[in-house]
């Protein structure tokens, strides 16, 4: 049985008769009639009844046709995907992320990524690290953008940018007009950081020895409600330089730098060795460069 005696099968079904439908598949009648009969041969059964002027699909021909149109479509389904796969950039791209790079980093991510790769959409998730990593793994997600360190031999990443972490105050609080802030001196604050399962809250305390001192340290679902919170006099937070662009500052802030060496993240890309577009992530790393996100070091 061959995709070709399908077609055939299928042609004589649509057109009810032999000479046309050999003229639509582009073969004599006879070599056309020849490969039906082989299939007939093969199967042990009539597909078609042959009168004078009609020719009739038997019941279980009719079963056999439909099965024989499933058959012929998913092939062509697999062309489709060989196609896809010669084009890296022609299909989707699953990508996973981090809450506290994501809202920052997609606005001016995505017009880039546009430019580069216009047929390439984005399908994104937004989690933490620990579930981000499980659906890599499984083959759910392409790739994803978490912070540094990650991953092990059956990973691969591509550094990004690092990224400063800045202090941000109310307007009324007394380290409003200070030139710097010392890490140590978080201590002595009501720090407002994410809840415990996002990585964000894990890299301030490493950076900022001066957090993890603090027992009145409170945790938030996102860092836009920890801003507002803190807008709102109830503590001081430590937000990465891109959530603190014009884009995002509210009024009622200020933000106020750590001394230096200062507190920061290596953001990166990370996917599964055995991924095969590698010109989809090589095009992302691409976009996230030609970015122009404020306040982050770009990586070469």
């Amino acid at each position: 049985m061959t995709l070709n005696e399908l077609r055939f099968i299928v042609a004589v079904a649509q057109e009810r008769n032999f000479r046309r439908a050999a003229v639509k598949s582009f073969i004599s009648q006879p070599a056309l009639s020849l490969a039906i009969q082989k299939l007939e041969e093969e199967l042990g059964l009539k597909i078609f009844e042959r009168g004078k002027s009609e020719v009739s699909l038997t019941p279980v021909g009719s079963a056999i046709v439909e099965q024989a149109q499933r058959v012929l479509e998913e092939a062509e389904r697999i062309r489709e995907i060989a196609a896809q796969g010669k084009n890296q950039l022609s299909t989707p791209l699953r990508l996973g992320i981090i809450h506290s790079v994501s809202p920052y980093l997609l606005p001016d991510l995505i017009p880039e990524l546009k430019r580069l790769a216009p047929q390439m959409a984005l399908e994104v998730e937004e989690n933490i690290t620990a579930n981000l990593e499980a659906l890599l793994r499984n083959g759910k997600l392409d790739v994803i953008i978490i912070a540094l360190p990650f991953g092990d031999s059956g990973i691969l990443t591509h550094p990004l940018y690092d990224e400063p972490f800045e202090v941000v105050v109310s307007n009324d609080h007394r380290w409003a007009a200070r030139r710097s802030i010392k890490p140590a001196e978080l201590a002595q604050e009501k720090v407002l950081l994410l809840d415990s399962g996002h990585c964000y809250s894990n890299q301030v305390d490493e950076a900022c020895p001066g957090s993890r001192r603090n027992d009145s340290v409170q945790h938030g679902t996102s860092l836009e409600t920890i801003r507002n919170m803190v807008a709102s006099g109830l503590g001081i937070t430590v937000l990465p330089a891109s959530a603190n662009s014009a884009r995002y500052r509210s009024k009622l802030l200020s933000v106020v730098p750590f001394t230096k060496p200062v507190p920061s993240r290596r953001i990166a890309l990370a996917w599964r060795k055995s991924f095969a577009r590698t010109q989809a992530v090589e095009v992302l790393a691409a976009a996230v460069a030609q970015a122009k996100i404020t306040g982050i070091h770009h990586l070469d």
